[in-house]
Order: structure tokens, then C-alpha cells, then sequence
């Protein structure tokens, strides 16, 4: 492993972002949000997943030159995406429902014509640390087959919810619609590593612990049919509303080769002060009670501490650095 200070390791991401095309506040969104989930221990949405967009970026798969465009009517905020990085386009989104929400009460953001969403998580922290109250939805490339099926329709599609606290870090709840993320079994491959069972079923409709086969598979689904059922709800508040591809007909994150995978992302975002005064302080009253029982925390509570103490340096893949430092290098990219 290397360890590298979140500044170089912010630094390499640019740089790397930049050589293949990326202008420089989308490529400063982007790795921002990458070195984030490192710190905050979800490697599986971190700086591991930058080969892919450098590979896309230079295939055309992803136009790395692409600034997401903003058109807003009413409550509703539509992002073009442009077939660029997603990162770049939510943030676009998320500036502007803020000071729409506190001027309207809600308002939706549908992001289309989009790449991977990263972690969830993001967005709706950034909208409840400015005293919003936030929903996240996104699709993805087929992963799960609908209940009782075997074939991919749907992606894993990550919902996210966060809300303000009085005084102190946000509650963030964040999750993927299948038992695990899809990345978590693209590491295991990469590492030559089974994965546990109950993660996936191969092409067969079978449980598996290799990871080629779950690749190649479904991922199952949380909750079973209950989990089925809200990444269909997923696919139709995303790509539905935007025109954008439903899962089935989305190209893979991980190949360099094909169209872009057009995928999409939704935010709805309430202010909580324009339903009932005195949210923060009814709010803190459940929570009080939820945490006077020994063994329960917060969703989110171990997310800030594990990015606590990351605050100093990330250890990242020998690897990984190596190939990063390459493709930071203009003159000499990677094969």
C-alpha cells in the first residue's frame, strides 16, 4: 500500500482527470468526490473507480470536454448531463435547488444523460449541512433481475436520505438496492478474492461465490421482492422521467468501449421549516430516544468517524497510484 496525504492524492486525481480532456472544475468535483469515499472508507466508490472513467474519457464513452447545462421551470430543476462525468452535473443541480428550496419549500432535480452517481451519500449531506432535508435516487447498468427472473434489468440503484441536525454532523442513510454495491464484487475480481455467499447468483439463476460469475449474473436484491420492487420504483423516477436508459439498455461503468450509459439521477429536496416550525428540536426528540438504547447509532455516525480519522493521508493500492501516476502524463499514456 501507499499512503499519500488527501492533498497529493486530490492533486493525482486532477491531474489525471485533466490529461485526458477533463476541464478543471469538473475534474476538481470529481476527484473531490473520490478521494471523499476514501477517507470515508468506501473504496469501492473511491479512487478505485478513476481507471474506468480515464479509459472511458479516452474511448469517448464518457465526453470528458462536457459542462452539464441547467434549465429550471417551476420547482423542477432538468440537468443535462451531456454525457459527461456525473459528479460536475450533481453539483450543478444541488447549487441551484438550494436557494429554490428555500424559496418554494421543494423542489426536484432530475439529472439526465448521466454516468455513475458515486456515492449517494453525497449530494443530500451537502443539502442537509445547508439546513435542507434531501432524497437521492439514481439507476445503473442492469445488475439485478426482477424477482423470480434471471436475466438484468434493473441496476443496483442507491437511494439516499439525509436530513439536519441541530448542532451537529447531519443524519445521512445510505444504501444500495442490491445486498451489496456492484463495485464491492468488481474489487473482489480485480483482487482474485471469492466473495461471500448470499452476495450474487451466477447467469443460472444460482448462489455463487466467484466473483467472474456474479459478474457475469445478477446481484440479489435487499429485502428480496420488497428490494426488486423499489429499484423498478428507481429506474422509472430516473431514467423514466429524464428519457434517459433504463438499466437494460445502459452500457457498463467498467468497459472503456460502447455508447455512454446515459444513465440518470433524481433529488428531491424540502425545506424543513416551510412544513412545521420547530423541525430541528421535534427531530432531535426521536433521535434522543434511538440512542438512549445501548448499541444504536445514527446512520452516518460511522461514515464521519471513519473520515475523521482519515483526515491526514489515504492507503491506497501500489497499483493504483502507479496507474494513475501514468495516465497523468500526457505525453505517455497507458496502454
Amino acid at each position: 500500500m501507499t499512503a499519500l496525504s488527501i492533498d497529493k492524492a486530490h492533486a493525482l486525481a486532477i491531474a489525471a482527470l485533466t490529461a485526458v480532456g477533463v476541464p478543471d472544475w469538473e475534474a476538481e468535483v470529481t476527484a473531490h468526490a473520490l478521494v471523499m469515499a476514501d477517507r470515508d472508507g468506501l473504496a469501492s466508490h473511491g479512487l478505485s473507480r478513476l481507471p474506468f472513467y480515464l479509459d472511458q474519457a479516452r474511448s469517448g464513452k464518457i465526453v470528458a470536454g462536457a459542462r452539464a447545462s441547467v434549465a429550471i421551470e417551476g420547482s423542477v430543476i432538468r440537468v443535462d448531463a451531456r454525457h459527461g462525468l456525473a459528479f460536475p452535473a450533481i453539483a450543478r443541480g444541488v447549487e441551484s435547488a438550494i436557494p429554490l428550496a428555500r424559496e418554494l419549500g421543494m423542489v426536484a432535480v432530475a439529472i439526465g444523460r448521466s454516468h455513475h452517481f458515486g456515492v449517494a451519500g453525497y449530494p443530500v449531506e451537502r443539502l442537509a449541512r445547508e439546513g435542507l432535508m434531501a432524497m437521492a435516487f439514481s439507476n445503473a447498468p442492469s445488475a439485478m433481475a426482477p424477482w423470480g427472473g434471471n436475466r438484468p434489468l434493473y441496476g443496483t440503484n442507491p437511494i439516499a436520505f439525509a436530513a439536519p441536525r441541530a448542532n451537529t454532523e447531519p443524519l445521512v442513510i445510505d444504501l444500495s438496492l442490491s445486498k451489496v454495491a456492484r463495485g464491492k464484487v468488481m474489487l473482489a475480481r480485480k483482487a482474485g478474492e471469492p466473495i461471500p455467499e448470499g452476495w450474487a447468483l451466477d447467469p443460472q439463476g444460482r448462489p455463487t461465490t466467484d466473483a467472474d460469475a456474479a459478474i457475469a449474473g445478477s446481484m440479489v436484491p435487499a429485502g428480496d421482492a420488497k428490494g426488486a420492487s423499489l429499484a423498478l420504483m428507481v429506474e422509472l423516477l430516473t431514467a423514466g422521467l429524464t428519457g434517459s436508459h433504463f438499466g437494460f439498455q445502459a452500457g457498463s461503468f467498467f468497459e472503456a468501449e460502447g455508447d455512454p450509459p446515459s444513465v440518470a439521477h433524481l433529488l428531491l429536496v424540502f425545506d424543513p421549516q416551510r412544513f412545521a416550525a420547530g423541525y430541528l428540536a421535534h427531530a432531535e426528540a426521536l433521535f434522543s430516544e434511538m440512542l438512549a438504547q445501548p448499541g444504536v447509532r445514527l446512520p452516518g455516525a460511522r461514515r464521519f468517524a471513519t473520515r475523521a480519522a482519515a483526515s491526514e493521508a489515504l492507503e491506497l493500492p501500489d497499483g493504483l497510484v502507479e496507474e494513475l501516476t501514468a495516465y497523468a502524463q500526457p505525453e505517455a499514456p497507458p496502454s
